[in-house]
């Protein structure tokens, strides 16, 4: 295995920038300073064209192979953004940021994305071109989304597109990936519950009760899931925020419900949102009340191309052996927003091995760096696999 040889070279550098990144976490949007180095490591590396400011803090690195006879142009996808959680983790480069932390690998990520830059830049023994995408705000802002819209798939005519994230549970090393439905939709609901105010003691039977009406809201939700969804299909519903009330002895006229839902299937998602809006208004009339429903879509399904996953597979297998490789992963209800690369163009989402250890998004979430060196080889690999210098 070659490029795992040669790309552990790169081992301990990749860890250097990773604890960096890990130190110094940016939410969002606010990714500067880690796009500045990212750019600036690019342009180290001798890419031929570095961009930034791609989906307002994104960066792009084009790297050209030594033949262009292919024509070929391959995106390969890190993302850059942090979260907004307090470290427990005790790791001595732990965040010097309170209240931020990358709990969700995203810092080792870009550190494989640019090991496996530097290598590219290197040799460039392929024929077409690498698209090394640096993405920010993954975690809840649209960030693949602002890219797309900002011209990344047309300004450089990228024809496929492929993105990698780790999995804690997974074998250390391991890969896995399957056609069609990777990861869930994920949808925002807000629900205003409008009621009469009055005297919790005095008069209840005056009023109008919108903390009551909530409570119902929240369970006739659930019946969507068992009683409308085919029982062979997915689909989350779950109610996380409820406010309302002033007082111990006042019957608040308002109660807000928040939460999200999960779907595998645009129409199972297309059916849910319909219903929740009903279940809600319906269930509020009944108790003499009325429900507002603000159904907001976020991220898409994160649908893999058939053949680029098959690729993708096909690739990971050369790098650790068959018998590391899952290419028929049962779907996550989890969501992604490489959802929309791959609505824009064909190619996969695939997941690398942490092996044991906590979940992502947990205070104590450490990134396995034994897996930078598995990261890169597959992005390395997937390139000159798919544009052979010949």
């Amino acid at each position: 295995m070659p490029i795992v040889n040669r790309i552990a070279a790169l081992s301990d550098e990749m860890a250097a920038w990773r604890h960096d990144f890990h130190e110094n976490p940016e939410l969002l949007y606010e990714v500067h300073r880690t796009a500045g180095i990212v750019a600036d490591r690019l342009r180290e590396f001798g890419c031929d064209e570095v961009v930034t400011g791609i989906g307002r803090t994104g960066v792009v690195g084009v790297i050209r192979g030594r033949k262009s006879a292919s024509g070929k142009t391959i995106g390969l996808r890190a993302d850059m953004d942090a979260l907004p959680i307090t470290e427990t983790s005790g790791v001595p480069y732990a965040s010097k940021v309170p209240g931020k932390m990358h709990a969700c690998g995203h810092d080792g990520h870009t550190a494989m994305l640019l090991g496996a830059a530097k290598y590219l830049a290197e040799t460039r023994n392929f024929d077409g071109t690498a698209i090394v995408i640096f993405q920010p705000a993954e975690e809840g802002g649209g960030g693949g989304k602002a890219m797309v819209e900002d011209g990344l798939m047309t300004r450089w005519n990228i024809q496929e597109v492929y993105g990698m994230h780790n999995m804690p549970g997974l074998p250390e090393g391991h890969f896995a990936t399957t056609p069609g439905a990777m990861l869930a939709s994920s949808d925002n609901i807000q629900i205003t519950v409008h009621g009469k105010g009055g005297h919790a003691g005095a008069g209840p039977h005056k009023s109008v009760d919108s903390v009551l009406i909530g409570s119902q809201i929240v369970n006739a939700l659930q019946s969507i899931v068992a009683r409308n969804i085919d029982p062979l299909k997915s689909a989350v519903i779950s109610i996380t925020q409820f406010h309302s009330g002033t007082a111990f002895n006042i019957i608040p006229e308002v109660a807000e419900l928040g939460g999200t839902v999960r779907t595998l299937d645009p129409e199972v998602r297309d059916l849910v949102e319909r219903r929740i809006g009903e279940v809600a208004e319906s269930v509020a009339r009944a108790y003499g009340g009325s429900a507002e429903t603000k159904y907001t879509r976020m991220y898409p399904v994160t649908m893999n191309h058939a053949r680029e996953a098959g690729i993708a597979a096909d690739v990971a297998r050369d790098i650790v052996g068959a018998e590391r490789v899952n290419d028929k992963f049962i779907p996550m209800m989890g969501a992604e927003d490489f959802s929309f690369m791959l609505e824009a163009r064909p190619g996969a989402m695939v997941l690398v091995g942490m092996g044991d250890g906590n979940e992502c998004h947990h205070p104590s979430y450490v990134f396995n760096d034994n897996i930078l060196g598995h990261g890169a080889s597959f992005w390395v690999r997937l390139i000159e696999t798919r544009m052979p210098a010949g």
